[in-house]
């Protein structure tokens, strides 16, 4: 279960928002759009107290998405995303790149392909994502879903190529296929 809500204004991450937008300028393909953010989320990664209190709070099994920044000219958007113990997304791909930042706890993230004929998943590996770590991707190849099966809450920092006030949601299509583990290499 997720909801957006709106946090602080990007005004209190000016560093953040401008390397963000430089790097976006570049004007570079997804993949290398995607690199060139995660370096800048790197050099301006936010501590867990970027949310007040009162937004990392909620029930075991959810999380919630905190609206940060949306860039006027729609190129980027900005959430912070709290992760319940026991949050667990869909299998999802997306409709743009996409970085992300672990501000506090462990995000585990499982990666997916889908087979030739598309009736299945194929399981392609897991990420335990740790605080301090930044990480991305872009389309295609970007089958995933994201967990917290710890026992205390996480918190990480999202940065999509589009204007999630716009088209509402990052996710392009949700998997509700069988999975079927990796063939082994021969």
């Amino acid at each position: 279960m997720s909801t957006t809500l709106t946090a602080r204004p990007a005004t209190e991450r000016p560093e953040l928002v401008t390397a963000v937008r430089a790097a976006v300028a570049r004007g570079t393909g997804w993949r290398d759009t995607a690199s060139h953010v995660a370096d800048a989320l790197r050099g301006h990664l936010p501590s867990p107290g970027l949310l007040p209190a009162d937004l990392l709070t909620g029930e075991r099994d959810t999380y919630r998405s905190h609206r940060l920044h949306v860039e006027p000219d729609g190129s980027f958007s900005m959430l912070a995303i709290v992760w319940q113990p026991g949050a667990l997304t869909r299998v999802h791909d997306h409709v743009t790149w996409c970085v992300f930042g672990i501000l506090a706890g462990v995000e585990y993230e499982d990666l997916y392909t889908l087979s030739e004929d598309g009736t299945a998943l194929i399981e392609a590996g897991s990420n335990p994502n740790q605080a301090g770590e930044v990480t991305g991707f872009a389309p295609p190849g970007d089958i995933h879903r994201v967990r917290n099966v710890s026992d205390s809450t996480s918190i990480s920092l999202h940065i999509y190529g589009t204007d999630l006030d716009r088209i509402g949601s990052s996710a392009r299509r949700f998997y509700d296929l069988p999975v079927r583990p990796a063939e082994p290499r021969k």
